[in-house]
């Protein structure tokens, strides 16, 4: 592996190395993920700093904290053999570098982030969740999610699962109430899933029982807002914010498009497959995992020239089936956390920066759109798959034409 990426003689230095097999692999490892040849000197470098700064040799395990102090020492003048000080930028990369080779080994003692007593718990949970309930895994990671953020909360107050009370629980919503970070909506969606977890974890003799009876979610009028859809003056010049020649652009193009066009969920996005494109009869296939349903749309010219010039000029190719892939290595399909980054970069690109920015503001606007051109409200519905009319009922209230007919009516004196 180091015959490829350096000279041969310098190929001889990082091979005598200490933990030359541990380096070698991992460096394997990113080059099948689609890491470049630059990037993979990169990391063949910090590897070498590590082994140096923190002296592995695989005896013990090593905690995040380690790798920023070594990441410290390194970022120093002459610390990585250059006069300056390395940038904080070039310095998150180090240690980024640092915790995935490091867990990609299994040396890694914890990961802060991601860790808090009751983790063995929610895996527990998450597989009853994923075999018995047959929940979607974006279902289950949103259930999952709450009880992490509980435990975490929990875990700054030092109380137990089994010693927990019911006023513990009212103080965890009356920290997020005010924080003000949450609506009454996330609030209520936060409640559910708690009381979720506390009902399996009761059955399971995990907590006191009674806990789940008493979270009360708070309440909340159902469309009581309207939808926050960007204007389409704003649509057309997202879309010509991605006509240049790179990669990414190529790719960004595409996919704002099935939004614009067909004001495609980001999971429905993100779930596309080559399988997915009938070209021969101009046909869509979109696997919709929120109805469980599939739909077939017709594949519009100016939707299928983009899709096909990302496929020939800038798709990744031996990653598998999947539409759409990351731009860098590692290389993997978009999910759909990834999808609603790139909205978002690309909306503050063009100066809106304020209101909802996710892949749903472009479902909003092509529903907008629809409405604004006089279409029913069974066909809007039909077009964002809804199947329950309620759903779509909720874009009456931004018919501003149709309430100004209403406004306008005379009453004949009867007010």
């Amino acid at each position: 592996m180091f015959e490829e990426i350096f000279f041969p003689r310098t190929a001889e230095r990082y091979r005598a190395a200490p933990l030359v097999e541990q380096r070698e692999r991992y460096l394997v490892h990113l080059r099948e993920t689609g890491a470049r040849r630059s990037a993979l000197r990169k990391c063949a470098n910090d590897q070498l700093s590590f082994v140096r700064l923190l002296e592995l040799d695989g005896s013990t395990r090593v905690r995040v904290s380690q790798i920023e102090a070594a990441a410290a020492i390194w970022a120093r003048p002459k610390g990585r053999r250059f006069v300056r000080a390395a940038s904080p930028k070039a310095c998150k990369r180090f240690v980024s570098c640092g915790i995935q080779w490091l867990l990609f080994l299994g040396w890694l003692d914890e990961h802060e982030r991601e860790r808090h007593p009751h983790r063995a718990k929610v895996t527990i949970f998450e597989e009853w969740l994923r075999k018995e309930r047959g929940l979607s895994d974006a279902t289950i990671r949103d259930y999952c999610h709450a009880a992490d953020h509980f435990f975490f909360w929990l875990a700054g107050r030092g109380t137990s699962l089994d010693a927990v009370q019911m006023a513990d629980i009212d103080d965890a919503f009356a920290a997020e109430y005010r924080r003000g970070a949450w609506n009454r909506r996330t609030m209520h969606d936060y409640a559910q899933r708690l009381r979720a977890f506390f009902l399996y974890a009761e059955a399971r003799g995990w907590c006191q029982t009674g806990l789940a009876a008493g979270i009360m979610a708070p309440r909340f009028m159902a469309d009581e807002t309207v939808p926050k859809g960007i204007k389409r003056d704003d649509v057309l010049r997202l879309l010509a914010s991605v006509r240049g020649d790179r990669a990414v652009d190529k790719r960004d193009r595409a996919i704002l498009m099935l939004f614009v066009a067909y004001g495609l969920r980001a999971g429905e996005v993100g779930g596309l497959r080559l399988d997915d494109l009938d070209w021969e009869n101009g046909m869509l296939r979109v696997r919709c995992p929120k109805p469980g349903r599939t739909h077939l749309w017709p594949l519009s010219h100016e939707v299928g020239h983009a899709i096909l010039r990302y496929i020939r000029e800038a798709r990744p190719s031996g990653f598998g089936r999947s539409l759409f892939f990351t731009a860098h290595a590692p290389i993997r399909p978009l999910v759909r956390t990834t999808l609603g980054k790139m909205v978002r970069d690309r909306l503050a690109g063009i100066g809106i920066v304020s209101g909802r920015r996710g892949t749903h503001a472009l479902r909003h606007a092509a529903a907008q759109h629809l409405l604004d051109q006089g279409m029913s409200m069974k066909v809007i519905g039909d077009f964002l798959g809804h199947r329950d009319p309620s759903s779509t009922a909720i874009y009456a209230k931004v018919n501003l034409a149709a309430l100004r007919e209403v406004a306008a009516l005379d009453l004949e004196g009867l007010a």
